[in-house]
C-alpha cells in the first residue's frame, strides 16, 4: 500500500529522502522540486535496480505533476518490492502552496501529460466525426479513440501518453539529466 505524502510532509525531509520525479523530462525541465530526480514514468522498469539500492539507504517518495502518475509509479514499485511515499497533488501542489521549483536554463513551459493526451484524442474525435460528413465512415476513427480511451481508463496505462513522450518537446532539453546521470545520482 502507497503512503501519501502531503507537501508540507515532505518540505522539511527533501534532504532526508530520494524524490523520484516520474514526469517527461519536458515537464521535469518546465519546472520540478528542488532535489527531485527525473526518471519518466516508462523508463521506470529499467530502473529499479538503482531504485532498489536507493531505497535501501533512504525512503523514496515518488511525484508528478498532480498524482496519478505518481500513483502508478508506487504500484510498480511495491510490485517490485520497494516501498515509496506518494506526494499528494503532485508538483502542482508544490507550486500552489507558493513553494519554488527548479527549472533547466532555456527550458519552456510544457503541457501536462494528461492535458496533452486529452488535447490530441479530442481533436482526433472531433476530425473523425467533421470528416465522416464528407467521406462516410470516418467516424470509425473517433469510436476507434473512445474505445482506446476506455481500455486506458481500465488499465490505467496510456498508450497515447507514452507516445506524446517521445516527441521532440517532451524530451529532455539541454542541461537535463538523462536516465544515466539519474541512475548514478542515486547508485544505480
Amino acid at each position: 500500500m502507497t503512503t501519501p505524502l502531503t507537501v508540507d510532509q515532505l518540505e522539511p525531509r527533501l534532504g532526508r529522502l530520494t524524490l523520484i520525479d516520474v514526469r517527461s523530462p519536458g515537464e521535469y525541465a518546465a519546472g520540478h522540486i528542488p532535489g527531485a530526480l527525473n526518471i519518466p514514468l516508462d523508463r521506470l522498469d529499467h530502473a529499479l535496480p538503482a531504485l532498489r539500492s536507493a531505497a535501501a539507504r533512504s525512503q523514496l517518495a515518488v511525484v508528478c505533476a498532480a498524482g496519478q502518475r505518481a500513483l502508478n509509479a508506487c504500484a510498480r514499485l511495491d510490485e517490485a518490492g520497494i516501498t515509496a511515499l506518494v506526494v499528494t497533488g503532485g508538483t502542482n501542489a508544490w507550486t500552489d502552496a507558493g513553494r519554488p521549483v527548479d527549472r533547466v536554463a532555456g527550458a519552456r513551459p510544457v503541457w501536462a501529460m494528461d492535458r496533452q493526451v486529452r488535447l490530441v484524442a479530442g481533436s482526433i474525435v472531433l476530425l473523425g466525426l467533421l470528416a465522416d460528413r464528407a467521406r462516410p465512415g470516418a467516424r470509425w476513427i473517433s469510436a476507434a479513440v473512445g474505445g482506446g480511451l476506455v481500455l486506458s481508463a481500465l488499465t490505467d496505462s496510456c498508450a497515447l501518453g507514452t507516445a506524446l513522450g517521445r516527441l521532440p518537446y517532451n524530451r529532455p532539453r539541454p542541461g537535463t539529466p538523462t536516465l544515466d546521470d539519474t541512475l548514478a545520482a542515486i547508485g544505480g
